[in-house]
């Protein structure tokens, strides 16, 4: 399963060639052209020269950690790429560097903890990489400052049609941006896999740039927060109840027509669909809309519990009728259905 695949590749923001390679192995044999630019994004593209111009985006990092620093025992001093809540990473597996060096992140004993330790969540600096060696010099022969960390976890089916594993986000959204380059469509589809989303949207910019299309579809995870302990109101999203588009973030707002465009398609075609129920966070679309004289986006996601951790949790039907809405929105665009914005 690609989507397995992906999740359980190595690929923390500035470091995804890993899972450019999977993606391109995956596609090469479906499209007209592959490149990649200088920052790291990758580009297929099909149908070139129809119109309109599509581009379809997911990014291919995930929040990890970095080593900066070595102690005498040969434990790894660390800090955060991208956003990761410091109570999600004590005990967890790791690899680090090119080398995928086995590790675990350590702390502090709870029994040599202060009571006033205990109530609160163990901070990046201290927490260390333990890679099972005796001193600095044995460490350094493994690893190096600079090399990024990954958690090491497996995707595995449970429950009722779900999937639990790593870097649903943005993965989920890579697969599915595959499945749509697979099929034929009467546009000009570019789908690009943007790299470093998770610390600053860079990748995207410059995507954007190259691409120029007229409009953009952007596929994403996002939290579900329908668990214990959270009202409804704050659920976000709820899993098993279909994709979800997205008003406002803290980088983005979406045109009401493509918003019409994309809950028209889904009641046509009997899909589920939810709405984000959540302003904040940015996504690849606060800066793909900003390009060039500016290009109408939308962003369609695939919920996600416990999202930025070692093991997020997503609905396999939710995913599946993302691959669904998009097809269908695809469509109604080669039918001319933001001709009335000027989009032919």
């Amino acid at each position: 399963m690609l989507l397995k695949k992906l999740t359980e590749a190595f690929g923390v923001s500035g470091d995804e060639s890993n899972v450019r390679h999977i993606l391109r192995a995956d596609l090469e044999n479906h499209v007209e052209e592959i490149t990649t630019d200088t920052i790291g994004n990758l580009y297929v593209k099909k149908g070139i020269g129809k119109k309109p111009r599509v581009m379809l985006a997911a990014h291919m990092d995930e929040v990890g950690l970095m080593v900066v620093g070595y102690e005498k025992s040969g434990l790894l001093k660390i800090t955060k790429v991208g956003g990761i809540d410091d109570r999600v990473l004590v005990s967890k597996p790791v690899v680090v560097g090119n080398d995928h060096v086995p590790g675990v992140i350590g702390a502090k004993a709870i029994h040599l903890q202060k009571p006033t330790e205990r109530k609160k969540p163990i901070e990046i600096n201290n927490l260390y990489i333990d890679i099972g060696v005796h001193s600095q010099e044995e460490a350094e022969k493994l690893v190096k400052i600079g090399d990024y960390v990954a958690f090491n976890s497996k995707t595995r089916e449970i429950g009722d049609n779900c999937l639990l594993g790593k870097a649903f986000d943005d993965r989920a959204g890579c697969a599915v941006v595959c499945e749509l380059m697979k099929e034929d469509f009467n546009l000009e589809l570019t789908g690009v896999f943007t790299v470093q989303e998770e610390v600053g949207l860079r990748g995207a910019g410059v995507a954007a740039f190259n691409v120029h299309p007229e409009v953009a579809l952007v596929f994403e995870t996002t939290s579900a927060s329908d668990v214990a302990g959270t009202k409804e109101a704050g659920h976000v999203t709820q899993l098993g109840k279909g994709p979800a588009i997205t008003f406002m973030d803290s980088s983005f707002i979406t045109p009401q027509y493509m918003i019409d465009l994309a809950v028209t398609t889904a009641e046509k075609l009997g899909i589920p669909y939810q709405f984000r129920r959540l302003t904040t966070a940015g996504t690849d679309a606060g800066k793909i809309s900003q390009t060039h004289e500016g290009i109408p986006s939308i962003v369609i996601s695939v919920p996600c519990r416990y999202i930025h951790s070692p093991a997020s949790l997503i609905n396999l039907e939710d995913y599946y009728n993302t691959i669904r809405l998009a097809k269908g929105i695809l469509k109604a665009i080669a039918e001319g259905g933001l001709q009335s914005e000027g989009i032919a």
